[in-house]
């Protein structure tokens, strides 16, 4: 995988990260990534949320982190040295380590809501999503599968909005998402296939610093169909798409048999593999790096990324929570959003040709 050189560089404007489920972990992973801000040079960020909230956190894990109560985005970058900026919801905010209740669906929603409000007018540079409980808010009425649907809306956004998860080895990009493995054949056009890796290359163009992005198509079936005796969607319609998209000048190759793309040698080839459906795509990246794991939206008008895990009721409120996954998300989105290419802890320059 390739990147454009160079070390991070700080955004003019800061980072918006949301509260994201308020019983979950995302307020302790918010106060450990600013305790971890100078080792990786991170961006300024500020937390949407309730400042008395996340202050009975730090208080509660003593943690050392001073909890800054600001009133725009303006005032993050000067005090974000001294504390945590947090700039305050007016929704009132009841939560108990563990136990999410549909009454805090509002504040959730309205966090998520003023980041990307916050982010589209240019007073923050990029959206930090913390992970939300889907089904507690959909007992609240919410009627999108999830984050990324959702900021789609937002944006008004025209195109569909793709998935990317990254690491500091592998980019993948899965073109069926959140559906049973058994409907993925039928779901699978050439169109969606074309649309899904050309989101893909722009995103690697403008926000990630490739001039030349290269991308690998993976299979459905085993072998990638073996010439049509384990399945003729990879030649009917994957293989069509790949020729269309090289047809257009895209860097690419494929179909390939899926369980040879994500050895070392094999991800040196590639700055994205295009997979067909979610596992294909998530299993080799959690196996590669289960903990720094980042997801990114693609195809929206702002930058938007995530740490690539749930909101860990189980844990909630112990204090062990790491903030591993939360810290690339930022330096990931800090990066995206100055169209460097790079970013903190070798996000995501993986191989780096130039």
């Amino acid at each position: 995988m390739t990147a454009a050189g160079g070390g991070p560089r700080p955004t003019t404007s800061p980072l918006a990260l949301t509260m994201g489920e308020p019983s979950g972990i995302g307020g302790e992973i918010a106060l450990k990534a600013w305790l971890q801000r100078k080792e990786h040079a991170l961006s300024a960020f500020f937390l949407i949320d309730d400042p008395a909230r996340v202050a009975g956190i730090a208080k509660s894990l003593g943690l050392a982190v001073p909890v800054l109560e600001i009133s725009e985005p303006a005032a993050c970058s000067a005090s974000f040295d001294r504390g945590l900026p947090v700039l305050p919801l007016d929704e009132k905010v009841q939560a108990f380590p563990g136990r999410p209740s549909p009454d805090n669906a509002k504040a959730v929603l309205k966090s998520i809501r003023q980041a990307t409000a916050l982010t589209l007018t240019g007073a923050a540079a990029a959206v930090v999503t913390n992970p939300i409980h889907k089904s507690v808010l959909m007992n609240a009425g919410f009627g999108h599968p999830g984050h990324t649907e959702f900021l789609a809306e937002l944006c008004s956004s025209k195109k569909r909005p793709v998935m990317m998860l990254a690491c500091a080895a592998l980019r993948v990009v899965p073109v069926t998402v959140h559906q049973p493995l058994q409907e993925v054949p039928a779901s699978l056009t050439t169109e969606l296939i074309v649309e899904t890796a050309q989101t893909t290359v722009e995103a690697l163009r403008n926000r990630f610093g490739i001039a030349d992005p290269r991308l690998v198509v993976a299979g459905l079936n085993p072998h990638a169909g073996e010439d049509g005796r384990l399945g003729r969607e990879d030649s009917e319609i994957i293989k069509p798409a790949v020729e269309a998209l090289a047809a257009e000048g895209v860097t690419i190759s494929g179909p390939l048999a899926a369980d040879s793309l994500f050895h070392p040698a094999a991800r040196q080839c590639y700055d994205a593999a295009i997979c067909m459906y979610h596992d294909q795509a998530l299993i080799p990246i959690k196996t590669i790096d289960f903990e720094r794991g980042v997801n990114v939206t693609l195809g929206l008008p702002i930058v938007r990324t995530s740490p690539d895990h749930g909101t860990a009721l189980g844990i909630a409120g112990q204090g062990t929570a790491s903030p591993a996954s939360l810290l690339a998300a930022l330096a990931m989105a800090g990066a995206m959003a100055t169209h460097s290419g790079t970013a903190a802890s070798g996000l995501p320059d993986i191989a780096g040709h130039g």
